[in-house]
């Protein structure tokens, strides 16, 4: 009887040695991903999609061009969704791509 006892005991004990040390590890990890983001954002690499606010890689986003104004878009369904939101308030803008001429 005491042996199962104290090997519950030890299981139990190394069960959680071994889950703090993983979500200690996680955490650490959330927070250099938070800081990654918030670099790229202020370094202008990372932008905020203005329909949903998902942040998408500035290069490599569907992007719209009004004027000088840039929009930058995570999908085109969201690219789509902000279109129709703007000719629904009596405002169209023609789909341009950067690289387009």
């Amino acid at each position: 009887m005491w042996k199962w006892l104290i090997l519950i005991i030890a299981v139990y004990a190394l069960y959680r040695l071994f889950a703090n040390d993983f979500l200690k590890k996680k955490k650490e990890d959330a927070k250099t991903q938070a800081a990654d983001m918030e670099r790229k954002v202020a370094a202008g690499e990372m932008v905020k999609d203005p329909q949903c606010g998902a942040y998408v890689d500035a290069e490599e986003s569907i992007s719209v061009r009004d004027g000088d104004k840039v929009y930058r878009f995570c999908s085109y369904e969201c690219r789509d969704k902000y279109l129709q939101h703007l000719k629904e308030g009596g405002r169209e803008l023609p789909l341009h791509h950067e690289g387009d001429a």
